[in-house]
């Protein structure tokens, strides 16, 4: 079996740590280079959250360290729903930097899509700061890069204000670069990880996958929504989804542009599924709960087996 070459762009964040756990165990991925860059927390702590979740999981991809803030925008944080340091709910014994490649994200990026033999796929699960900045400094990585996917963007209400999604919102400048960068782009929307949330006798099933379902279930226990919601809904995962079983997806084609003016609505995404003569992505729009929940407690069980 080929494995997709991959990239990862994150700020973990808790839900970013089981979507990081399910892509460096999957089969079908080959992940490349890891680039934790501003967003839920600060980049000191996502950074060493990666580096602790890498030396949990005795993984050794390299980890590239990202952006510290946005383009343009002022820094936004989520700590309120994933606590100080982005991982309330387990202590990761402190890794060092071994696995830390010296370089700025962009060129270090560029490289490893220009050198691969197969095209690269992009996953982000964060704020876009540093995809934005690589499609700009080295704008002929399109020609080796497969695909864009993306959680973020909503269809209708927003979490980080009333229209706009919390990744996107966090550097709306940067996710208008990527939507118009001509590559194929398709995106987990808020209403899909709202939608694939986890009963509480599923995320039961995932307690008992060894020492890493153990850890996601200790760590999505300690989630508190904005919205004071119960359920435990699974966000950047659902990315990861599209990427391994787009078939648990309703998938639409739509033209997308972030909102950038608006005194209200800025970092608004805003999906026009009627003008497909000017498509540019690809939108969730709907996910089989049952399916979706089935493959992500056995991504669980298959990286337990992994890391042993």
């Amino acid at each position: 079996m080929k494995k997709k070459p991959l990239i990862i762009s994150t700020d973990p964040g808790i839900d970013d740590i089981a979507a990081m756990t399910i892509s460096l165990f999957a089969k079908k991925l080959d992940v490349r280079m890891i680039v934790p860059t501003w967003g839920n927390v600060a980049l000191e702590y996502t950074l060493q959250n990666t580096l602790n979740l890498e030396q949990f999981l005795h993984t050794k991809v390299p980890v590239v360290v990202g952006a510290n803030q946005p383009l343009v925008a002022p820094m936004i944080s989520a700590a309120a729903v994933h606590g100080q340091t982005g991982i309330a709910g387990f202590d990761f014994e402190q890794a060092n930097d071994d696995l830390v490649k010296p370089g700025l994200a962009a060129t270090l990026m560029a490289n490893e899509i220009e050198n691969s033999p197969a095209k690269v796929t992009l996953l982000g699960i964060g704020p876009l700061t540093d995809f934005a900045l690589l499609l700009k400094q080295y704008p002929a990585v399109k020609q080796n890069t497969e695909q864009i996917v993306i959680m973020g963007g909503n269809i209708g209400r927003g979490n980080h204000s009333p229209l706009a999604e919390y990744n996107i919102a966090g550097d709306p400048e940067a996710a208008q670069v990527v939507f118009h960068s001509g590559l194929p782009i398709k995106v987990a929307p808020l209403e899909i990880g709202n939608k694939a949330h986890l009963t509480p006798e599923q995320m039961q099933q995932v307690k008992e996958c060894g020492n890493v379902g153990k850890m996601l279930y200790s760590l999505f226990s300690h989630i508190h929504e904005p919205d004071g919601d119960p359920r435990i809904k699974i966000f950047d995962p659902t990315a990861v989804g599209i990427l391994l079983h787009p078939e648990m997806y309703t998938m639409k084609r739509a033209h997308v542009e972030i909102e950038l003016r608006g005194q209200f609505t800025y970092g608004a995404s805003v999906i026009d599924f009627m003008d497909q003569g000017n498509a540019n992505s690809e939108i969730a729009t709907d996910v089989d709960l049952a399916q979706f929940a089935k493959w992500f407690i056995n991504s669980i069980k298959t990286a337990e087996q992994g890391r042993e």
